[in-house]
């Protein structure tokens, strides 16, 4: 019996086994970072933790700087996919819409120790690793952008205050509990930074406020 070289399979098959490697690597780049930190991570940490060689992640990622370039991206398409689930669920609504991206903020998919220690690993090297700040900035925008208008709709009703204020106001505070949950984890959780961050949304547009309270219990 003749056994199928690589070079012989059908190219889905050899596309699904890339994907499945690639996915292998990813995960367990982010199992060295939390574990080792990003600066002791290497082809090497990844390998083992993968149990493949290090050749493998080099054929992959062809360096420690693209794979973790693309653990990072990864990260961000994680992020990016459950914001805008939430956002596709929520009622066409603006304040639905708001409340839905401020709880998928901190679902526990997206915000847990883990997935904490990665991204503050990542972000302290972004001044230094011109890719992580692309990478960052792409998909903070999106993000940011869909924010703004929302709450610009929404502020529209109230006296003194604009989009930018609203939306920044809530990314901030979001920002922070991040920080807060991943440096004093014992001193709060995901769903008290979740109550705390609607409670100033609903603060900011006291117009709303009674359908906030309402839309948050739900």
């Amino acid at each position: 019996m003749t056994v199928k070289s690589s070079a012989q399979r059908p190219r889905k098959e050899r596309k699904e086994n890339a994907d499945m490697r690639r996915t292998q690597l990813l995960e367990a780049t982010r199992r060295s970072i939390v574990a080792n930190g990003l600066a002791r991570t290497t082809l090497a940490t990844v390998a083992n933790e993968a149990g493949l060689s290090q050749g493998v992640a080099v054929f992959y990622f062809k360096s420690k700087t693209g794979l973790l370039t693309e653990t990072l991206r990864d990260q961000y398409q994680r992020y990016d996919q459950n914001w805008k689930k939430a956002l596709a669920d929520a009622a066409d609504d603006p304040l639905e819409q708001v409340i839905a991206m401020i709880k998928a903020d901190f679902s526990p998919d997206i915000c847990n120790p883990d997935s904490l220690a990665l991204w503050f690993a990542f972000w302290g090297e972004e001044k230094f690793t011109p890719q992580y700040a692309e990478i960052s900035s792409e998909f903070d925008k999106a993000h940011r952008d869909v924010m703004h208008s929302l709450c610009t709709v929404l502020a529209s009703k109230e006296t003194g205050l604009d989009g930018d204020d609203v939306s920044d106001w809530i990314e901030n505070v979001s920002d922070g509990y991040w920080q807060k949950l991943h440096l004093q984890p014992d001193t709060t959780t995901p769903q008290l930074a979740t109550a705390a961050t609607l409670r100033l949304f609903s603060r900011l547009l006291p117009s709303h406020a009674t359908r906030i309270a309402q839309l948050s219990a739900l």
